[in-house]
């Protein structure tokens, strides 16, 4: 985002956040004087699982959740999806992975696609069981990749719907998630 991150929460939510290298106020009242940017809320999360195995737990997070899929996809907001990884895949098993679902929920727009979702297949690493991939909507500017992933921009409302469609599009990777990331 170009933007210094500090996070404020429960013991454990701080905890994690300084895991992850993020700064962490030292009280609440610090954070809110300090604070210029809107929260994100977890609006739900899954185990994505193929054939028996777990492969990570999704998380889907926006600025005003929503548990209709079709309007969180269209809506022209903060967004973001984390994927916890429960075992090590090679970048080629999530990228196809998710190139799967562009063809599925987004055929139609490939060929507009296709040059930033190679994009993406650029960034992303093999995934090594506890890494997270983050991948964020923003408007205006586009999907930030980030995690383990070298943070990368890629422009396009066009990207980010055909992106989060892999996880809440008619024909999602895996239903069950789909259902428990729109909190069900």
């Amino acid at each position: 985002f170009g933007m210094n991150v500090v996070c404020w929460g429960r013991e454990g939510s701080t905890a994690r956040a300084k895991a992850e290298g993020f700064a962490v106020a030292p009280s609440r009242e610090a954070f809110f004087e300090s604070a210029d940017v809107l929260s994100l809320h977890l609006i739900g999360g899954g185990v994505r699982s193929k054939w028996m195995f777990n492969v990570y737990v999704g998380a889907l997070y926006a600025e005003k959740p929503t548990f209709n899929a079709a309007n969180l996809i269209k809506s022209e907001q903060i967004k973001r999806m984390d994927l916890h990884m429960l075992r090590d895949v090679g970048k080629d098993k999530i990228i196809e992975s998710i190139r799967e679902g562009f063809e599925k929920n987004s055929k139609a727009q490939m060929p507009a696609l296709q040059a930033r979702l190679d994009q993406l297949a650029a960034v992303v690493p093999d995934l090594k069981k506890g890494d997270v991939l983050s991948l964020t909507y923003v408007p205006e500017k586009g999907v930030i990749v980030g995690g383990v992933a070298k943070e990368t921009v890629i422009p396009g409302k066009d990207f980010g719907d055909a992106l989060f469609s892999c996880w809440l599009g008619p024909d999602p990777a895996d239903a069950d998630l789909k259902r428990k990331l729109l909190g069900g």
